[in-house]
């Protein structure tokens, strides 16, 4: 193979650390395979470099703000470059869970109830003095307290009665300009990995996160033995139909093309509720991604090569 492949990686996010990881293991799987690869770690240079090394195509190993927002895509189309994942549409909207989440119930896909508040509507028009109606809108407590735009579950709390919520949307709002306020699902944490092939989408097995400390928060994504994973996640057969149906119906309903990761919580009574989309999925050691991938025979190196190659196919 001759193609030159850019991995990005890094960048100045809150997820800089998980991206290089990420993009470590990419790098060397593609070399693995025989492609030549430049590693770039995001900076102002990113747009001269790419301009006078000219990749074949990009493999966008960025988590976080700019690499999962639409912003690094869009800078790729105007540069003329293919690139892994989904497009600027769908990276935007699912990088905006308040928006996304908006788009789901629209179409009738089960997702908690929120509330939405954003840093201007506390500063600017009092919002804090509405906090007694969250249990009302979203159906009591518990909640799930979280940034709007982010990823890695940074900035997200458990919070379990009023008292603790306005501290808890402080820790949000360090994060970003948004934060949701949702319900608690009590039930089997999932996530279900889409790929784009040949002959449609292919639903990876769902993959259980159990996380001893009961939340699956940054530090239980990424510190070894802070999680418990199961491959196939424990289902019923029925459930885990249904959960693949619904994954490939958001992945189509956000737009994604590639790959993408979703979501949900499968509540007792089997109901799978979606709370976010992923579309730039980690590659570390712990990713869930790559976990899925193994669970039905796709190696790291193969998984790798397949979104490259989709990336190099869409651009011919």
């Amino acid at each position: 193979m001759n193609e030159k492949i850019a991995v990005l990686m890094g960048g100045k996010s809150l997820e800089r650390e998980v991206s290089l990881r990420s993009g470590e293991r990419v790098c060397d799987a593609l070399a693995e395979q025989g492609y030549k690869v430049l590693p770039l770690d995001v900076t102002a240079d990113l747009v001269e470099t790419l301009r006078s090394e000219r990749p074949d195509a990009v493999y966008i190993a960025l988590h976080g703000k700019y690499g999962e927002d639409g912003t690094v895509q869009e800078l790729l189309e105007f540069l003329g470059i293919p690139y892994t994942g989904p497009g600027v549409a769908a990276s935007a909207i699912a990088w905006d869970k308040a928006i996304s989440k908006r788009l789901l119930v629209r179409e009738s896909v089960p997702t908690p109830a929120w509330a939405t508040f954003t840093a201007d509507a506390f500063k600017e028009m009092g919002a804090a003095t509405a906090l007694d109606r969250v249990p009302e809108v979203v159906g009591g407590f518990p909640v799930v307290v979280k940034p709007a735009k982010q990823g890695s579950a940074l900035g997200l709390t458990k919070v379990d009665d009023a008292a603790a919520l306005p501290e808890a949307l402080l820790t949000a709002l360090s994060y970003g300009d948004s934060a949701i306020v949702e319900r608690w699902i009590d039930g089997v944490e999932i996530a279900v990995s889409v790929l784009d092939g040949p002959d449609g989408p292919r639903v990876l097995p769902p993959v259980e996160m159990v996380p001893k400390s009961g939340l699956f928060d940054f530090s239980a994504m990424y510190t070894a033995g802070e999680t418990d994973y199961y491959v196939p996640a424990r289902l019923t057969p029925e459930a885990a139909a249904a959960v693949g149906e619904l994954a490939v119906r958001v992945h189509a309903l956000l737009g994604c093309r590639h790959v993408s990761r979703v979501d949900m919580v499968v509540a007792a009574d089997g109901t799978p509720y979606v709370l976010e989309v992923n579309t730039s999925p980690g590659m570390t050691e712990t990713s869930l991604l790559p976990m899925a991938a193994e669970a039905v025979g796709i190696g790291f190196q193969e998984l790798v090569g397949h979104l490259v190659r989709s990336a190099l196919d869409a651009g011919e």
